[in-house]
This record gives C-alpha cells, structure tokens and sequence, in this order.
C-alpha cells in the first residue's frame, strides 16, 4: 500500500499541529500572502481576551505557560530546515503560495502574556541567522495590544524592530470605556490609545480589524463612524500607524457565538477600506 500523499496547507485551514510540533506550525497565511510559520507560544489554549470570531478550540481565560525554549529551538530549526533546504513547498504548499513570508509570534492567545517572550524573540532572531534569513523575510507579532504599556514588551517590541519586524495590533471596534462584545473584556477609549501608541514608538505597527455581521447585521454606521473617528484621532495626536490589515472571516469561530457569526460582503468591506484609506493609511483587504 502506497503511502498517504502529505497534507497540502490550506488558507481555511490554520491548524497548530500541523508539523507534528508543540510550538512551531506553518500555515498558509491570506494576509501575509505565502507561508507564514507560526510560533505558539499559548499551547494551553489561554489568553486575556476570549474573541467571539477566534477560531481557537477549548478557549480559556489565561497566560502562557511556562516554555521549553530549547525544545522550541529545535522546532523551529527543524521546519526552517525542511523550508530551506527540503521539499516542504513542493509537496505541503499549493503553487502560488510557495514563498516564506514570515515567522509569525502568533498561536493560541496572547504571545505577549508570556514572560519569556522577550527569550523567544531573541531566539527566533538566532535562527533566522543561522539559516542566512535575517533581514530577508519579516517577524511578525499578531497581538490583542493588551500588555504593550510593560516595560519588557516595550524592550522586546525594540529589539522586533531592529529584526525588520512588525506589530499586528488588534483594533476590531472603537474603545468605548465598556465591555467589548466583539472581544468579550473591558477595555478604556485611553488604554487603548495609551497601548497603541507604546506600540507604534517601539516598532512599525498595523492595525488588524475584523468585521463581521452578527445576527444578520452589519456593524451600525455610528459603530464604523466611531472607528474611523478613533483612528483619525490617533493619526492627528502624531501616532505614526503603517496602515490597516482589513479582514473578514475566512475560518469559521470555534466559540459559542459562531451560529451568530457571517461574512460581510465583499462590496461592504471594499468600501470600508475605501473609507479607511481616506484618511491616509494603506489598507491590506483580505476578504
């Protein structure tokens, strides 16, 4: 019996242990526009923020647990190695994605809520060395922005800049100084101002926004006039944003709301990123 034929990696499909690893997995990635390999740094499943979109399964309240760095080392170097100098394109990537884009501090929650993530930057700086990739592809946080005020993230976001690296931080909603139904916690229009610009000083940092209709309804034109309202306040207090990465629900959500949960239209969005970009950001549309 021949042997089963490796599983080609998907854009629906971002499973974390799709590389056999605790830590390291590869997706195909629509916003980053090739390969992308992840670093879970969340393999408990934890974060600070439970969005109701997240397509993460058994979802809890949390940090990260405490890493085996030199376990994820050796992750790591074993798929860059297998990118790099193996057959992983050719036999695990549909043809027009056969490009590494980027290692991506992403997972099953907040990267930043583990205290050894400044270690994890680092390392992963060490490895792309060592494989003659540093400088050449990008690093990436995808963050909710929630811990960007501490001083060691601040340090790390630094050391990410000097890398070639970037912030997705997370903005779905305009901050209303109230519970966000969109990310299930409480956040203040100031803490989150405070966050971003922290982020923005540190290191080249995008907005990530997800729109969605939920029960059937798209977000109220007040919700999107007060989004757009904070943006432009951010860029009128000097707070030097790279653009939007504007998306929309590719995967569906394993959270209890996902019977709630559909697409927006594609000529919706397109026209939101329209909006966007008239207040002078590049926008990124990944529908």
């Amino acid at each position: 019996m021949s042997a089963k034929p490796p599983l080609q990696l998907q854009v629906t499909d971002h499973r974390r242990d799709s590389a056999g690893f605790t830590y390291v997995y590869p997706v195909v990635s629509r916003r980053a526009g090739g390969v992308s390999v992840g670093i879970n740094l969340n393999p408990n499943n934890a974060c600070n923020w439970r969005c109701i979109y997240c397509q993460v399964p058994d979802l809890k309240r949390g940090a990260a647990p405490e890493l085996d760095l030199a376990q994820l080392r050796g992750e790591l170097v074993a798929m860059l190695d297998d990118i790099v100098n193996g057959d992983f394109m050719q036999t695990r990537v549909p043809e027009n994605a056969r490009r590494l884009n980027d290692i991506a501090f992403s997972g099953n929650g907040e990267p930043t809520s583990s205290h050894q993530f400044p270690a994890v930057v680092q390392l992963v700086g060490e490895v792309l060395a060592q494989f003659g990739l540093a400088g050449k592809i990008r690093l990436v946080l995808i963050s909710n922005g929630s811990l960007m005020h501490r001083e060691e993230i601040r340090q790390a976001l630094q050391a990410l800049a000097q890398s070639g690296g970037e912030v997705w931080f997370k903005l779905d909603r305009a901050p209303a100084d109230g519970f966000s139904e969109v990310n299930q916690v409480a956040m203040s229009r100031s803490g989150v101002a405070k966050r971003l610009a922290a982020a923005c000083a540190a290191c080249p940092t995008w907005l990530q926004t997800c729109m969605f209709a939920l029960d059937g309804k798209l977000p109220a034109e007040a919700e999107v006039d007060a989004y757009l309202g904070f943006v432009a306040g951010q860029l009128a207090a000097g707070v030097r944003l790279q653009g939007v990465l504007l998306y929309g629900l590719a995967r569906p959500s394993l959270q209890e709301e996902a019977p709630r949960l559909s697409a927006a239209p594609a000529d919706w969005m397109a026209s939101l990123a329209r909006r966007i970009e008239a207040l002078g950001l590049a926008v990124r549309l990944s529908l």
